[in-house]
């Protein structure tokens, strides 16, 4: 089977998509690259032009190669040349089930979860209920018609979108005015808004291992840079001084409760090969914010880390997952 690396997409996370292909190429340098442009056609890329892009999370990555067709017809090429696709993609159809399923029918092995399991986390609220259906604690849900009541009650709020990923369109809710914000964006897209939770963030991610069984990895704690009010897509890939430790510096059992918690939401979610779910450590505990399952993988990339804390080589990590996408494939 050929390797290829499918990356970009359509939506607005193209641009950390293509910094995690940059980190797969440089892991899987025998593979063929190929870009999911915003007008829905494939490019194949060459490795100068994809390693020579120097700003990936600002700047759109442009490549001037001719397109292979629409991303059903470069499908149909990928499964008629028995291709194996690493995703290095995150967000939109890419992560929502849509490419996974048109996969799926194709017979294309691919890495990361099934289109069911992508489906159901992608929706943040769906997948707070199932997580919690599992025992994962998970905050509490305000219905955009009660927000008022709502902040008067808790007196801060974070809203969010139900279905998108890297923190795009986060709001803080810390004063009336800042409900207007909230209201206007939920015209554009559905929003998911929930009591703010005061404590540390933390994410923690699930290896899925050659055998099907289940690893958490090492815990990672999140300093967001200083003066920013939480960890959104500056402070994740822009911020200097926003700090990632891994492994935590939570007390033994808070750790153990994340790994724990992790892996109880890849399972509720029936998600496959990897993921990452996202956490506050409040006061009583750990409290379940999502999971993600194309996860970052740039150099900046918070599940690496974890890999690396963990003593598991990103080339190591890749080549299993592709083992175990080509194993599901053939089912």
């Amino acid at each position: 089977m050929q390797i290829t690396i499918l990356f970009g997409g359509t939506n607005k996370e193209r641009l950390v998509s293509v910094a995690s292909a940059q980190a797969l190429h440089r892991a899987l340098p025998e593979a063929d690259l190929w870009f999911w442009d915003v007008d829905d056609s494939v490019r194949a890329v060459r490795s100068e032009a994809l390693l020579g892009h120097a700003r990936p999370f600002e700047d759109d990555f442009k490549p001037n190669t001719p397109s292979l067709g629409a991303i059903g017809a470069a499908l149909d090429k990928a499964a008629a040349e028995d291709r194996v696709l690493v995703l290095g993609l995150h967000g939109g159809r890419a992560e929502n089930g849509e490419l996974q399923a048109m996969c799926e029918l194709r017979g294309i092995p691919f890495t990361g979860s099934g289109s069911a399991s992508s489906h159901l986390a992608f929706d943040k609220v769906a997948a707070k209920r199932f997580a919690a259906i599992a025992g994962v604690r998970a905050p509490g849900h305000v219905a955009l018609a009660d927000i008022e009541a709502a902040l008067a009650e808790y007196g801060k709020l974070i809203a969010k979108p139900a279905r998108d990923g890297s923190s795009y369109g986060l709001i803080f809710v810390n004063a009336r005015q800042d409900l207007v914000a909230v209201r206007n964006a939920a015209t554009a897209e559905e929003y998911l808004i929930e009591p703010f939770i005061s404590g540390a963030e933390a994410t923690c991610g699930v290896l899925e291992q050659p055998d099907g069984s289940l690893m958490a990895l090492p815990p990672i704690e999140i300093i967001p840079a200083e003066g920013g009010l939480g960890f959104d897509y500056r402070a994740k890939y822009l911020a200097a001084s926003t700090q990632e430790i891994c492994p935590g510096r939570f007390a033994p059992e808070i750790m153990a409760q994340l790994m724990e918690q992790a892996e109880r939401a890849h399972r509720a979610l029936s998600c496959s090969g990897y993921s990452r779910s996202d956490f506050i450590v409040a006061k009583d505990g750990p409290i379940y914010l999502e999971t993600n399952t194309l996860p970052g993988l740039t150099g900046a990339s918070l599940y690496p880390k974890a890999l690396k804390a963990h003593g598991i080589e990103f080339a190591d990590f890749l080549h299993g997952q592709i083992a175990l996408a080509t194993k599901r494939a053939r089912r």
